[in-house]
């Protein structure tokens, strides 16, 4: 018999003990067992999704079980599963924008990655401009729906009144669309600020330290409440330049979950580092990131 050929009776004969580790967001575990009364690991890892034009177009067509899990304006997510039956537990997550338009198309594709030192010459001139018209156009209606009570309202997992209880100080807590809500390894939640002057972190100033300390102690408090099973030196808080969307908020994740191009140098910002940013620059308290 050839050593292949007995490799591939290995894994039937697995005899699971326990589950020893899981990562990657859940995609993949590690079990400790036996085979033939001898122990034995076995690393198993959802594979990629295949390409081919063929199989793509029957994809959608194997789903079942597809479970909704909320909606706001256009976009939509679910978790669905892969195999028929209706005792399968889920085992994808689904986003669908729909009706999706040219710049979703464009920034879910492909995209070189360049890295650009931000003057604030161009800030001014280039990109405050670029953020106005992304408001005028409306594509922030969905997190307004959220704000203004029309749509995930029961999603909220913290509502803060802010130090002074307005809403210059005020944000809420909800859980990230692309987050399964399940796997605390891949926590992945949003901290959203009420007020709508301050567009990104181009627009923190010194002023606002006290609050951005409040905001930080309120998030993990409110963090370690929902999900007891994780502490607060297991949570990473970080906010995004450039955002995905430009109206403040910041990123709650779990210290595991797995590091992609959205949580590298040049793109997430460390909350303390940002505090200890205002803290140490020099001016009044109008001095800020935009300087």
């Amino acid at each position: 018999m050839e050593e292949s050929t007995i490799s591939e009776t290995l894994v039937p004969l697995f005899k699971l003990n326990r589950l020893l580790n899981q990562d990657q967001g859940g995609r993949r575990i590690t079990l400790l067992g036996s085979i033939d009364n001898k122990p034995a690991l076995l690393t198993a890892e959802r594979a990629a999704f295949p390409s081919d034009p063929k199989v793509l177009e029957a994809f959608h067509k194997c789903l079942s079980n597809v479970k909704n899990l909320g909606t706001n304006d256009i976009y939509h997510w679910y978790l669905a599963s892969v195999s028929q039956g209706a005792d399968n537990p889920p085992d994808l997550k689904l986003n669908l924008v729909h009706p999706c338009t040219e710049n979703h198309i464009k920034k879910y594709s492909p995209q070189g990655v360049r890295i650009v030192t931000e003057t604030p010459e161009i800030y001014r001139d280039r990109i405050r401009p670029y953020i106005a018209k992304q408001h005028e156009e409306g594509r922030l209606n969905w997190v307004f729906n959220i704000l203004e009570g029309r749509k995930e309202q029961k999603d909220i997992i913290h509502r803060d009144p802010g130090q002074e209880g307005t809403k210059e100080e005020a944000f809420i807590l909800v859980p990230d669309l692309n987050w399964d809500r399940t796997t605390l390894t891949s926590l992945h939640l949003l901290a959203i600020i009420e007020r709508r002057d301050i567009w990104s972190l181009r627009d923190l100033k010194k002023s606002h330290i006290l609050w951005l300390k409040h905001m930080r102690e309120k998030i993990l408090e409110a963090t370690v409440k929902k999900y007891p099973e994780i502490d607060r030196d297991q949570v990473k808080l970080y906010m995004h330049y450039q955002p995905t969307f430009y109206h403040l908020h910041i990123h709650v994740v779990h210290v595991m979950l797995e590091p992609t191009s959205t949580q590298t140098t040049g793109k997430a910002f460390g909350l303390e580092n940002l505090i200890f940013q205002l803290e140490t620059m020099s001016g009044g308290p109008d001095a800020g990131m935009a300087d």
